[in-house]
């Protein structure tokens, strides 16, 4: 039987405290969200850090508290730190080539600081520029190439993520002029305001454009997470679930962690006839 790998996206950086008071926040909340997690199925964790105050951090202590604490523990499960942040561009309401306060634009070096020093197995490499909401999340084709060079030479291996067809088209692109080892990562977001819808024909669409011996996982925001988990598992592919994505283990009920969100996953899985990868079979499986 198959073995499919499990990521668990534990908070991300646009879930509110207010939607749940189950948010994991500070580092060690974090840590222990990763820890419960992997004890639930997960054999990937990814990672945001927060602000005590809840609010999104990119502060290199923050994540090297949270690693620090999930190492004392496990060894073995796969680290994936988020590299998104840092490219969203608000225009100014008079003057829209001129940034409003609220953009939050990096150069590519700094988006990704904390994953030169703390070296992941794995990071994401967002290529989307698109809507969001009011703002615009830019990412352009130099500075994604910038990050996925040094992401490379520091030995991290970019798990690819996908919000439209042409992001696969640059994605494409950059793996095929940056020797990025196989299995190339690719990750399929359904169902955020704007991007991919949570579609069955958007999973076909993707795979159709993927490399050879590429890897893939397809996941859904909101009330898709679940319903993504199969259609991607009877695609060939593989999971992803966890309060960045989705708050709810069903209609109207709070998920009261990470970890029932992956055990819930995991039933739906195996329900299928399939397994779920340890976090020792997913290192085989990706490379690392």
């Amino acid at each position: 039987m198959r073995n499919v790998i499990l990521t668990c996206a534990v908070t991300g950086n646009l879930t509110r405290p207010d939607q749940t008071p189950y948010l994991p926040i500070s580092p060690k909340q974090i840590a222990e969200a990763c820890l419960g997690a992997a004890e639930a199925g997960a054999a990937v964790v990814h990672i945001h850090v927060r602000y005590p105050d809840g609010s999104p951090s990119m502060e290199v202590a923050h994540y090297g508290e949270v690693v620090e604490r999930i190492r004392e523990q496990n060894r073995s499960l796969i680290i994936n730190l988020t590299t998104g942040q840092g490219g969203r561009f608000v225009p100014d309401a008079e003057d829209p080539k001129i940034a409003a306060p609220e953009t939050q634009l990096l150069p590519p070096l700094e988006r990704i600081q904390h994953v030169l020093e703390l070296k992941p197995e794995i990071c994401t490499l967002d290529l989307n520029t698109m809507n969001s909401g009011d703002m615009i999340v830019m990412n352009t084709r130099p500075n994604t190439r910038i990050m996925a060079e040094a992401m490379l030479a520091a030995g991290v291996k970019p798990e690819i993520e996908i919000f439209n067809g042409g992001d696969m088209v640059l994605a494409n692109e950059h793996v095929a002029n940056l020797g990025i080892a196989s299995p190339v990562m690719y990750s399929f977001v359904m169902g955020v305001k704007y991007s991919w819808p949570a579609m069955l024909e958007t999973i076909q669409l993707g795979k159709s454009m993927l490399p050879e011996n590429a890897l893939w996982t397809a996941f859904g925001i909101g009330r898709h997470e679940f319903p993504v988990v199969a259609q991607s598992v009877l695609m060939g592919g593989h999971i992803r679930v966890g309060m960045e994505d989705n708050l709810f283990i069903e209609k109207g009920v709070l998920a009261k962690s990470n970890a029932e969100l992956c055990e819930k996953a995991c039933r739906i899985v195996r329900d299928l006839g399939y397994e779920i990868a340890s976090a020792e079979t997913a290192r085989d499986m990706l490379k690392l």
